[in-house]
C-alpha cells in the first residue's frame, strides 16, 4: 500500500486525509491499517511519533461510519485506553480530524478535571470513548459508563500503562467487554506485562514491529561541574542553545534551580508532583 487512496476507506473519511493532505500512509499505518479493516486484532511496537493513531482511528472510523444505523447508541461501541490526559486529548483531536465529515460521537474521560461534562456526554450517547483508566473506572462503579456493547477495544502505550500500574485496572475495564470484540493493542516493547494483556484478551493477533532506529544528528557533551558553579554553566547553555530542560533528582532541587536560573536572569519554571495538571 502506497497511498491512502489505496485503502478500502469509506468517502467521508478519504475526503478528510486529502483535505489535511496525508497522501502516503506511515510504515506502522501501511502494516496495520489492512490488517485492522478486516477485523484483526493486532499487536503493534511502535513509538510515539509513528503514527500509530491513525492506525487505529481510520479503522474505527470506518467501522461506525459504515453503519447505516443512524440513531446514537445508548452506550459506546468503541473503547480507547491511554495512559495519560494528554495522550487521550491527542486520540480525540484525531478522530475529530478524520472523523469530521461523519455524525459521529466522541468522548473524553480523564481524571483532573470536573466529572460533570463526561457524565453529561455519556447520557447524551457516545459511539466511543476515549479514557484513562483510573477515571473510567470511576464512572463505571458509579453505573455512569457501561461498556457491554463495545465492540473495538484500544489500549494505546501498553508498556506506559505497566510502569506506571494501570494494567490491574485496564484488565478490569477489559473484563466488562464484549468477548467477540475486536483488540488493537499498541506498545513501544512486547514485555511479560503485555503478553499477559495478548493472551488474555487478543486472539491470534497480527504482529507488526517497526524496528527502532537511531536518532540522527544528535552530538552528546558532557560536562564536569562542581555544585557551586552549575546553575552558571546552565544558564550559559541556555544562553547558547535557547530552549532547554533540566532534569533535578527532587522536586525541591527542581524548585530550588528554578529559582536561582530566574536570579541568573533566565526564565524558568519548576514541572513537578506537586503542582496541579493546569499548573504544569
Amino acid at each position: 500500500m502506497k497511498t491512502f487512496e489505496e485503502l478500502a476507506l469509506i468517502t467521508p473519511i478519504k475526503k478528510a486525509l486529502h483535505e489535511e493532505q496525508y497522501v502516503t500512509p506511515t510504515p506502522i499505518q501501511a502494516q496495520t491499517i489492512p490488517a485492522a479493516l478486516s477485523g484483526r486484532d493486532i499487536l503493534g511496537s511502535a513509538q510515539t511519533g509513528t503514527g500509530k493513531t491513525a492506525a487505529f482511528a481510520l479503522p474505527i472510523l470506518n467501522r461506525l461510519g459504515k453503519r447505516s444505523k443512524k440513531s446514537m447508541p445508548h452506550f459506546p461501541q468503541v473503547l480507547i485506553l491511554a495512559p495519560t490526559r494528554e495522550l487521550a486529548i491527542q486520540i480525540g483531536d484525531s478522530l475529530e480530524t478524520y472523523g469530521r465529515h461523519l455524525r459521529l460521537r466522541h468522548t473524553l474521560i480523564y481524571g483532573g478535571v470536573n466529572q460533570f461534562r463526561q457524565v453529561r456526554a455519556l447520557k447524551k450517547g457516545v459511539h466511543i470513548v476515549v479514557a484513562t483508566p483510573g477515571r473510567l473506572l470511576d464512572l463505571m462503579e458509579k453505573d455512569v459508563c457501561r461498556l457491554g456493547d463495545v465492540t473495538f477495544a484500544v489500549v494505546d502505550e501498553a508498556d506506559r500503562m505497566a510502569d506506571m500500574g494501570f494494567l490491574p485496572d485496564v484488565k478490569r475495564i477489559l473484563d466488562q467487554t464484549r468477548s467477540d470484540r475486536q483488540t488493537v493493542l499498541f506498545s513501544a516493547t512486547l514485555d511479560g506485562a503485555i503478553d499477559e494483556l495478548v493472551t488474555r484478551y487478543q486472539r491470534n493477533p497480527v504482529v507488526h514491529e517497526l524496528e527502532d532506529e537511531p536518532a540522527g544528528d544528535v552530538t552528546h557533551h558532557f560536562w564536569l561541574s562542581e555544585r557551586p558553579g552549575r546553575v552558571a554553566l546552565v544558564a550559559e547553555i541556555v544562553d547558547r542553545l535557547g530552549h532547554t530542560v533540566v532534569f533535578c533528582r527532587t522536586k525541591h532541587g527542581s524548585d530550588r534551580v528554578a529559582r536561582q536560573l530566574g536570579n541568573a536572569g533566565v526564565k524558568a519554571v519548576a514541572i513537578h508532583g506537586n503542582r496541579s495538571q493546569a499548573q504544569r
